[in-house]
């Protein structure tokens, strides 16, 4: 079976799982899988550019895609006017004197010889530095936090589309990524898998307790959508019109009240499915430009530069590569995918809880998502998020009917079924566990492998 064939036939079998889940879950739970995995599609895409095309570890999706998730919020809320006209100054001030502060230490270590006297003066310089700013930027903060805290105690963003943050998103996590680059890519993998999961923990404490700039745990609620709201779909007649069309055999033999009840509930319905279909035709969208320009990237002279640096960074090297600045190049373009995903994925939600992400979901998923679908190849990253993300939703209930078909034959108050049955929802993690275990032992490089073209 040719490369392509076993690729068409997965993702025949990935749409014939989201459509045994529409009829017999529902098809809102099956379009909501389906975003979900779209999202989780272009995170793997991201993990893939690093690990797949360069070796890069990076154990810090989680940090990233919380970037992203930030921008969504300082692009699309309102700004809080109270609390700009409360803080500015002070965090203007306090800004100016952080800028000075990194400027001077970085000119005293560009131009002056490395002695004691030049660590002495930079430590001199940053110390006295951050008391300047931290003077001006502590009263800024309470000032801020102290308006409506309830409501706001924040500075809000910038009321631009939301859409915008997207791409937003992709910067901030890529300017981010490129300060983390020049420090950690000079480590080795494991100590760089360490550093990077690290900054993303740091990432998300700054998150959690800069209450002025993200609101914090407190969460930000209610951010504007790229799509129509269901309750006005289910007061717009057009929207009405179509469904009693969609829904006219189903009607067409009740009564006028029956008639009026059920197509009420055909639209409450409705709205919902259309809403979903279209953050899908937008993720999908995203999805297909950002694979179609990893496969080209994957595919030209430098996807094939990529890969030799990954394979032997010493041949690469000697032949005149510069590995740090490529590794440097990759990481960043990874992590700006990551952070549209985070963007998405806030849209999607439509809020921002900064205590919603967590290593097991976004980087431990993404992860497995990847390796199973085959790191290196692109439609295998792409398939192993479908797969990962149907059977991580999917295992519980399943677990659930197991749990409670393996156990019938007790008594209902047993308490060995009644253990099984609480802790059903566990399976999910057992399951993850041994779908990997599987792969890694008949499939070492994943269900769809990296195709190598030899020239």
């Amino acid at each position: 079976m040719s490369s392509n064939q076993k690729t068409t036939l997965w993702f025949l079998l990935v749409a014939l799982l989201l459509v045994t889940i529409g009829f017999a879950q529902s098809w809102s739970v099956s379009l909501g899988i389906m975003n979900l995995c779209l999202i989780s599609a272009i995170m793997a895409l991201g993990v893939n550019i690093q690990w797949g095309y360069a070796g890069l570890i990076n154990v810090g999706v989680m940090g990233f895609s919380a970037l992203g998730g930030i921008s969504a919020v300082l692009i699309s809320q309102k700004p809080v006017t109270a609390a700009w006209q409360a803080g500015w100054g002070n965090l203007l001030l306090a800004a100016v004197f952080s800028t000075i502060t990194i400027t001077i230490v970085v000119l005293c270590y560009r131009k002056l010889a490395a002695s004691r006297q030049r660590n002495i003066l930079m430590t001199v310089v940053t110390i006295a530095g951050l008391f300047l700013a931290r003077y001006f930027f502590d009263p800024a903060v309470v000032s801020i936090e102290s308006v409506d805290s309830a409501k706001t105690g924040y500075l809000g963003g910038a009321n631009l589309p939301i859409l915008v943050s997207w791409v937003i998103g992709g910067f901030v996590a890529g300017g981010i990524a490129w300060l983390v680059g020049k420090v950690a890519l000079g480590l080795r993998a494991d100590y760089l898998a360490i550093a990077t999961l690290g900054i993303s923990e740091i990432i998300l404490a700054v998150l959690k307790n800069e209450d002025w700039l993200t609101r914090g745990v407190k969460n930000v609620t209610g951010l504007p959508r790229p799509v129509p709201y269901e309750i006005n779909l289910q007061s717009s007649d057009w929207f009405i019109n179509l469904m009693q069309w969609w829904h006219s055999n189903n009607l067409i033999e009740l009564t006028v009240l029956e008639k009026q009840t059920a197509l009420k509930q055909f639209v409450i319905e409705g709205s919902s499915i259309f809403v979903k279909l279209c953050y899908t035709g937008l993720f999908a969208t995203v999805l297909i430009i950002i694979l179609f320009l990893s496969v080209k990237a994957l595919n030209s002279p430098w996807g094939r530069m990529m890969r030799a640096i990954r394979d032997n960074e010493v041949a690469a090297s000697a032949m005149g590569k510069d590995v740090t600045a490529r590794h440097l190049q990759v990481f960043i373009l990874g992590s700006a995918i990551i952070g549209v995903a985070g963007a998405m994925l806030i849209t999607l939600d439509g809020q921002f809880t900064p205590t919603s992400f967590r290593p097991i979901r976004y980087t431990f998923l993404i992860w497995v998502m990847v390796i199973v679908g085959g790191s290196g190849n692109n439609m295998g990253a792409v398939l192993g998020s479908f797969l990962i993300w149907i059977a991580w939703i999917e295992a519980e209930p399943l677990g659930v009917w197991l749990m409670e078909f393996g156990t019938s034959g007790m008594d209902q108050n047993n308490w060995l079924k009644l253990h099984l049955i609480e802790n059903a929802q566990h399976m999910r993690l057992f399951f993850m566990g041994f779908v990997l275990l599987l792969v890694m032992r008949f499939s070492p490089g994943g269900i769809l492998p990296e195709v190598i073209r030899k020239r």
